[in-house]
């Protein structure tokens, strides 16, 4: 994510830190200080300390859960709104993203039973509506917003965890993408509501009723995509039709090509044909800037790209442009020379025609294009 940077590493997880996190900071602490001085101010941002290492635990359960079904983490992310473990990609059955879904809030659960054994009291409602109020230890604080996490990550509604429980319940009886639908749709009824709530006076609502419709939204889009691409192979989603550049080659060379043709994106490839990396349109336009145009494109190419071969399944293609946010995977053949590229602009264009034509047969599609041109 940008505007992140790498704080440690846990179980092989890259720890992140989003800038914003410092803005979170710097505002209790002068809330606080404003409330009680110094100490009050210090107080205020141990406990805000305390809360998002609570979050960070939860995401590692999230993590750890998924790693049990070979799901990697590359990294998890601390913003001032909570935390975001970025899996590789989703569980595949239905009882493997309930059980991933429900480690997060699982780890609160715990935490808040120690800290509550621990202190030897029992859970206090008044706790949750008394987090300033100098009657309550920081353990009991501290066990009152575990258990707040709870209430609010089961919520029924994406991207909360509540959302994925109830998708991965529902499909258990239906399809993933109807579940998901379904999901959605109630999570956005949900934001609905909270914005008419927020609308009589708390804003906090107002602004979950935005983060719950744009979450339902986008993990529905995700998944209708993935349904869509069920059967298909990378070979019938990839751009053929291509200009391909050579190392050797200007960035003034690219630019020439730029200007000839639709692409955005160069393959570079050497005299064998095997892939070496690729050239976009952001990055000839930073080189033109930064180098002038008699710069080679092999200093300013993206590399180090993943490459995914032309009959893999095009989920496997799909899954690689999520987790790397690459500009473009190139394909490949079984002797490892280019064939073609997979871009997020044609991934698009073909779960469109997908949806519109879901019952015809992606094959007699492309021919039909190939024979139009």
């Amino acid at each position: 994510m940008s505007w992140s940077f790498k704080l440690l590493r846990v179980a092989g997880i890259e720890i992140r830190i989003h800038v914003t996190f410092f803005l979170l900071l710097a505002w209790i602490g002068w809330s606080y200080y404003a409330l009680g001085g110094p100490e009050a101010a210090v107080d205020g941002i141990v406990f805000i300390l305390a809360i998002f290492g609570c979050v960070l635990l939860h995401e590692l359960g999230h993590a750890l859960a998924a790693r049990v079904f070979g799901i990697r983490t590359p990294d998890i992310t601390l913003l001032p709104i909570g935390g975001l473990a970025r899996l590789e990609r989703m569980p595949d059955k239905p009882a493997q993203e309930l059980i991933v879904a429900l480690a997060g809030p699982a780890v609160n659960v715990v935490i808040a039973a120690i800290l509550l054994l621990t202190l030897n009291t029992g859970f206090n409602p008044d706790y949750l509506e008394g987090l300033e109020e100098p009657q309550f230890t920081f353990g009991q604080k501290l066990a009152a917003v575990n258990v707040a996490l709870v209430l609010f990550n089961l919520i029924p509604a994406f991207p909360m965890d509540g959302g994925r429980v109830l998708r991965a319940i529902l499909a258990m009886f239906t399809s993933y993408g109807r579940a998901t639908l379904i999901a959605a749709r109630i999570g956005q009824g949900l934001a609905f509501v909270f914005g008419f709530l927020g609308l009589m006076g708390n804003p906090m609502l107002l602004f979950i009723a935005l983060f719950v419709f744009l979450g339902a939204s986008q993990e529905n889009t995700m998944a209708q995509m993935k349904d869509l691409s069920t059967n298909l192979r990378v070979m019938d989603a990839m751009m053929t039709e291509l200009v391909t550049l050579r190392p050797e080659h200007t960035v003034a060379d690219a630019v020439e090509a730029l200007l000839r043709t639709s692409q955005h994106e160069f393959p570079v490839l050497d005299i064998d044909g095997r892939i070496l990396g690729v050239l976009t349109r952001n990055a000839m336009v930073a080189a033109l800037k930064e180098h002038g145009p008699d710069v080679p494109v092999a200093e300013v190419m993206h590399t180090d790209l993943p490459v995914v071969e032309a009959h893999a399944p095009f989920e496997q293609a799909f899954r690689l442009m999520n987790s790397c946010q690459c500009p473009a995977i190139p394909v490949v053949d079984y002797t490892n020379r280019f064939v073609g590229l997979i871009t997020p602009e044609n991934i698009g264009e073909l779960m469109m025609v997908r949806a519109i034509h879901r019952d015809e047969d992606i094959g007699e599609w492309r021919a039909r294009r190939m024979r139009s041109v």
